[in-house]
């Protein structure tokens, strides 16, 4: 960087516009799987996208979904993000996006829509961007099932990746996450009469009692180490009969690898406990760990230009959710997450972003996407032939 402090105080001009700009993203709502909502809210990014780079989108439709790709014939940089959040439609209407003093709310204000307008602001202040690429994506919250080829994709191409996740409420940067499996555990047992002669029945909600209590072993002691956690959980059709089937969400969160596959063999070897239930297992690992061994170079880097920048040293964390960069890290692509909007309260009523921050972060993503921009890379990966 020739001048830090003009890119920061660049990034502070433009503060006012950020803010418009994320009430107008909030107010363009983008619930899981809601096509037309979805879809409005692409074209609201492409738009912003276009301008900020000078170059349109690709607009990659999968099974209907629509991502949003700026690909660089040489890509030593991708800003990853996703566009959907987790609120249902017309969340909108009882939390509309509110900023008092320095602190913006609304639905997906945090996870992840202040990343998203800090991203594009951090991009107008970069000269040259060329080689950046950008991957915003429409299935993240349910498990980015479309979009993990295309991010795979994107990442191999890429000599880093700059996840716009939200940072801690500290303002820290994520150096690691943890990986996350999920599972579908499904009883068949047999249906009575639960008053006549109930002993005819297989009781499915007896039988997925037992598990949850098994699964409930196989998780750590600490509260910082795997987690096993029963979500969902539906069984019976009426009050007086014994129900045939059962339904069981698990979640699963682990630092290591050895632990999410520990923890993938103990499910699927789970047995019923009731004579004549069945019991089968759907799901498995969805996200591998991130590793901070290959976010340590980048985050020195992000240090080195907070350093120049004058704003709060960059502090690396361990977080327990996971992301889309621990898709990428786990293709050994040095990764770093955490670049988006200071704020918390992710998936909740009370999400917030600090919008006095947006400038220096905004400042801190460009001059990372301008140093890496410049950084030489073994030869060019050629830009593949995406569905």
């Amino acid at each position: 960087m020739d001048d830090p402090r003009r890119l920061l105080d660049a990034a502070t001009r433009l503060r006012e516009d950020m803010v418009d700009r994320l009430g107008t993203l909030v107010a363009s709502e983008s619930a899981p799987g809601s096509l037309p909502h979805l879809e409005s809210c692409a074209d609201l990014l492409a738009r912003w996208g276009e301008e900020a780079l000078g170059r349109p989108a690709r607009r990659v439709v999968i099974d209907g979904l629509p991502h949003l790709l700026w690909q660089a014939a040489s890509q030593r940089v991708l800003l990853l993000g996703h566009f959907d959040t987790v609120f249902p439609v017309d969340t909108i209407r009882s939390r509309p996006f509110t900023v008092r003093k320095d602190v913006a709310t609304g639905p997906g204000v945090c996870d992840m829509k202040g990343g998203i307008v800090q991203m594009f602001t951090a991009l107008r202040l970069v000269e040259d961007t060329s080689a950046v690429g950008v991957l915003l994506t429409c299935d993240e919250e349910s498990g980015s099932v479309t979009s993990r080829p295309l991010i795979e994709r994107e990442a191999r191409r890429s000599g880093a990746v700059l996840v716009c996740e939200a940072a801690t409420p500290d303002g820290h940067v994520k150096v690691a996450r943890k990986g996350g499996s999920v599972y579908r555990l499904t009883v068949r047992g047999r249906a009575a009469h639960a008053g006549v002669e109930p002993r005819r029945g297989v009781n499915a909600t007896v039988e997925v009692a037992h598990q949850v209590l098994t699964l409930g072993t196989l998780g750590a002691a600490d509260s910082g180490g795997t987690s096993v956690t029963p979500t969902l959980l539906s069984a019976g059709t009426t009050t007086n009969t014994v129900p045939e089937r059962a339904s069981l969400a698990v979640d699963v969160r682990a630092w290591t690898r050895d632990e999410l596959e520990r923890v993938d063999h103990a499910i699927r070897g789970l047995v019923p406990f009731l004579p004549e239930a069945t019991l089968t297992v759907q799901g498995g690992i969805n996200r591998y760990p991130m590793s901070p061994e290959l976010a340590r170079p980048l985050l020195e880097l992000a240090q080195s230009i907070a350093r120049q920048l004058g704003i709060p040293d960059v502090v690396g964390a361990h977080a327990a959710g996971a992301s889309d960069g621990n898709f990428t890290a786990a293709l050994g692509v040095p990764t770093l997450d955490g670049l988006g909007a200071v704020g918390g309260g992710a998936h909740a009523a009370d999400e917030y972003v600090c919008v006095d921050r947006m400038p220096e972060r905004a400042a801190l993503l460009a001059g990372l996407v301008g140093a890496l921009s410049t950084m030489e890379r073994s030869g060019p990966r050629p830009i593949d032939d995406i569905p």
